[in-house]
């Protein structure tokens, strides 16, 4: 077990007459990551409204803001309890096996066109044995054809874009790795957290994206551009792409600097588990759903 400590502090400036703001901030409910406790302070006595999506079990924050200073912060504790298992053991499942809810991750999506990508995954990837191993290989397919270079690209940014460039940032390794194993009939979907363990050189901490696959009958964690430690990730939301978990979707004019964001292993996971992305064991986290 890992216990996480962290704190989100937003800031914003809202012009006249105000704003709607949807953020999803809110550490998610699974069966692996339990919260101990939870802390949310708003700055506008406004009156907020915390739901959870009933499919993707995302919890959002929804409020309107009047014009002026608007600060948001949310600060957590909660349990990891990732489980373990062995890459040979872990097998793909065939779509006529995959769970009803997991069928929409196979398809393409707006920043993941894995349509456009049948040639190329064959070529590169159709000859290999299927399971974790075949997985593992796209992810340092990955890397091996990326470069992360902080804002280098933007909102707009698809795994194509990516493909082209060869360069981005931990949202475009994340949709390229989705695309391309989409393209190959593995469910694969996008996952938001906090980049725990990266690279001071990297800036300071920010939101992270990585993948969770669906092999075996388990989501397992994947890191496609190797910036932080999964064995710490907090799971915020899950979705097709980018597009469905953003950390803020704001409705009116705002200006923000960028988030400040703390988090520490209050168990270190380096000292608990050695170095997490180098064990033989895969990773995966235990999604709300129905299967064991």
């Amino acid at each position: 077990m890992v216990r996480i400590e962290l704190s989100i502090d937003l800031l914003y400036e809202v012009a006249p007459p105000g704003a709607d703001f949807v953020f999803n901030i809110h550490c998610a409910h699974t069966r692996s990551q339990i919260l101990y406790r939870e802390q949310l302070q708003i700055s506008q006595q406004v009156l907020p409204q915390i739901f959870t999506d009933p499919v993707t079990h995302n919890r959002y924050l929804r409020m309107s803001a009047w014009a002026g200073s608007l600060a948001v912060n949310y600060s957590a504790v909660v349990d990891l309890h990732h489980h373990l298992a062995m890459p040979e053991q872990i097998a793909e499942v065939p779509v006529a096996r995959l769970p009803p809810e997991v069928l929409s991750y196979i398809y393409p999506s707006r920043y993941c066109q894995s349509d456009r990508l049948g040639a190329l995954v064959m070529a590169e990837f159709g000859q290999l044995p299927q399971g974790y191993g075949r997985v593992v290989a796209i992810q340092e397919w990955v890397r091996r054809r990326v470069r992360f270079e902080s804002n280098s690209t933007n909102s707009n940014t698809s795994a194509l874009d990516t493909l082209n460039d060869g360069r981005g940032v931990c949202r475009d390794f994340a949709h390229l790795m989705i695309a391309l194993c989409r393209a190959l009939n593995i469910p694969a979907r996008f996952a938001t957290g906090i980049d725990f363990g990266a690279d001071p050189i990297l800036g300071p901490t920010d939101f992270h994206a990585y993948v969770e696959v669906f092999l075996g009958g388990r989501w397992y964690i994947f890191d496609p551009s190797n910036t932080a430690i999964p064995m710490g990730f907090v799971r915020f939301g899950t979705g097709r792409d980018a597009a469905d978990v953003s950390f803020a979707t704001i409705f009116g004019s705002v200006q923000s600097p960028p988030p400040r964001i703390q988090v520490k292993a209050l168990l270190d996971p380096v000292a608990q588990w050695e170095i997490p992305w180098r064990r033989p064991e895969a990773i995966s986290t235990d999604a709300p759903l129905s299967w064991p």
